[in-house]
């Protein structure tokens, strides 16, 4: 039974593994450039689209209809291009191209790509490497306003006024009795935008079209350290589970057009829709997403382009008649920022877990909940960090005093096993039995020593995601050389210190038995460190200060039953 302890730590080594290999598949895999092609010039409001690549939705109808596709040559395009219109907020830069009123391009003012590059990160971009677009539009079988339409723009240049708090951006197309407004609602300090469609139908015939939207995006290129990489892909909100991945992988085998069920499947052909659902593309600490209104049912759909080399996740609302001379406006919201929970959930439901803390999350969400309450009192993420490990380590007191007594016996008990070991080597069933026979005399439980690795190992992964996730802690500075708590450590200080206490734990601890085992255990600390090397220093930290607790507290009982043994003799 003495094995248990060696068989748990080289399980955890071995969950260490398999997460590694688990990053090596989902982003260590060289994606397939898309070829950047010219666009050609175009007059025409709605370029022609070939049937085998249409971008816009394909309708699902309970009555046989004869739609009207629009077609343009995309094979020969990527994404066509007319007047840029430049949007500057507080916590946007962004420009709205007038084919369609697409957001192309957007910056996040507020977030640096890293602490030695100031540059805004960039979350969408219809420039190679990297496409990633919104878009939206109105479907009609008489007359589509696609987001392939060409707008007017009043300005080509917008900006929030110092004494303003919100900015409106007007795009405008008329056509045959038809006028609709494409408006842009910015707000101060938000990240979210209000995009309406408001249709005048001036003509003498009724009107009658469908509201949709969806986000473009190829595969992205790789970049940075895959250790600090979690989910890219989508993500859907569906009546039988508030958030659901669906990974490009799913998008690709479900072909050229999908629909998405209530189940979140993807199939050829489903008219399921529902309320209150969501749209959104992940990546690490930032998602874009669209937000339709709670009170209309939508249906929900993705789709391949350029030969399954874009990825598109959508949505369209049910079908809405506008009377000759009457107006109406389709709404739905554009939310694309960092992965802040407290925004997202009032955003709409299940948002907020695109905060993806994994299998764990009912411990990862506890954890940052005690976590920020700590921080919003210290102001240091770091420091936050190491009162949470002594809360957690308190809480677990009692049961990890209860091990280190059971250990600490075992240490006491190590030279009559030695003993015991030559008198019986060559009878294996014999030195069990004899060992059963003294643990039962002294009332020891040898897997006692295991409860703390198996009570952290939970904690450890759940800290992880939580740390590795939350855009909070993303260029936290601590103190010193640590001015970045979600990226490695870049002189491995702490790494190594993390090895020296492992190692100083593995000194207080009964050693196995057996000779190779104990040479096994002894490389462990060495191990570690030079995994422990490419985590987190936010996660490192907790494990530091978690060891040198645990070693405190060991050493304290110890010699402490070392001393009561030395008096009783």
């Amino acid at each position: 039974m003495e094995n248990f302890r060696f068989a748990l730590a080289v399980s955890l080594a071995f969950i260490l593994v398999m997460m590694y290999q688990a990053w090596q598949k989902d982003y260590g895999q060289p994606q397939t450039p898309v070829t950047a092609v010219t666009p050609p010039n175009s007059t025409s409001s709605t370029p022609n689209v070939a049937n085998n690549d249409r971008e816009t939705p394909q309708i699902i109808r309970t009555q046989p209809e004869t739609p009207h596709h629009l077609s343009s040559e995309a094979n020969q395009r990527l994404l066509a291009s007319k007047q840029r219109v430049l949007v500057e907020t507080d916590v946007f830069k962004l420009e709205i191209d007038t084919v369609g009123g697409d957001v192309r391009l957007l910056n996040l003012r507020q977030y640096s790509r890293s602490t030695e590059d100031a540059t805004p990160i960039r979350l969408l971009n219809d420039q190679m490497p990297d496409i990633f677009v919104a878009q939206s539009g109105l479907l009609s079988d008489s007359q589509s306003i696609s987001h392939e339409t060409v707008y007017q723009a009043e300005k080509s240049h917008y900006q929030l006024a110092d004494n303003a708090q919100t900015l409106d951006v007007l795009l405008t197309y008329q056509a045959n009795g038809l006028l609709v407004k494409k408006i842009f609602h910015f707000q101060r300090g938000s990240y979210t935008v209000n995009i309406s469609h408001h249709v005048e139908n001036q003509s003498t015939a009724n009107w009658q079209g469908r509201l949709y939207g969806q986000l473009q995006r190829n595969m992205p290129s790789s970049g940075g350290s895959r250790f600090l990489y979690t989910y890219t892909g989508g993500a859907i909100s569906t009546p039988e589970k508030r958030y659901q991945k669906v990974t490009f992988d799913e998008i690709s085998k479900a072909g050229a057009d999908a629909r998405i069920a209530k189940d979140g499947s993807l199939v050829a052909n489903t008219q399921d829709n529902w309320q209150n659902g969501w749209i959104a593309l992940l990546q690490h600490y930032f998602v874009s997403a669209l937000v339709p209104e709670k009170t209309e049912a939508y249906n929900y759909y993705s789709k391949t382009l350029s030969k399954g080399q874009r990825y598109v996740l959508g949505l369209y609302s049910e079908p809405h008649t506008i009377k000759a001379g009457q107006t109406q406006d389709f709404n739905f919201q554009f939310y694309t920022g960092p992965k802040s929970q407290h925004t997202l959930e009032n955003l709409a439901s299940g948002l907020e877990l695109t905060v993806d803390y994994g299998w764990l999350w009912f411990i990862a969400q506890p954890l940052f909940w005690l976590l920020e309450a700590i921080h919003s009192l210290l102001g240091n993420w770091g420091w936050a960090i190491i009162i949470l490990t002594l809360l957690i380590k308190l809480a677990f007191f009692q049961l990890s005093a209860t091990s280190y007594k059971s250990m600490a016996n075992m240490r006491r008990l190590q030279p009559r096993l030695l003993a015991l070991k030559e008198r019986y080597a060559n009878d294996r069933m014999g030195l069990n039995q004899a060992m059963m026979d003294i643990y039962k005399k002294e009332k020891i439980n040898p897997l006692g020593g295991c409860l703390p690795i198996l009570v952290q190992i939970p904690v450890f992964i759940s800290l992880y995601w939580m740390l590795l996730e939350s855009v909070e802690l993303r260029q936290a500075p601590f103190m010193l050389w640590i001015d970045d708590l979600s990226v490695a450590d870049p002189y491995f200080v702490l790494p190594l210190i993390m090895g020296v206490s492992m190692f100083i734990q593995q000194k207080l601890n009964p050693a196995p038995l057996d000779p190779l085992q104990q040479k096994v255990m002894m490389t462990l600390p060495f191990v570690f460190t030079v995994f422990f090397a490419f985590f987190p220093a936010g996660l490192v930290l907790y494990w530091v200060i978690n060891n040198i607790l645990s070693i405190a507290q060991q050493w304290y009982i110890t010699h402490k039953i070392a001393g009561a043994n030395a008096s009783a003799t």
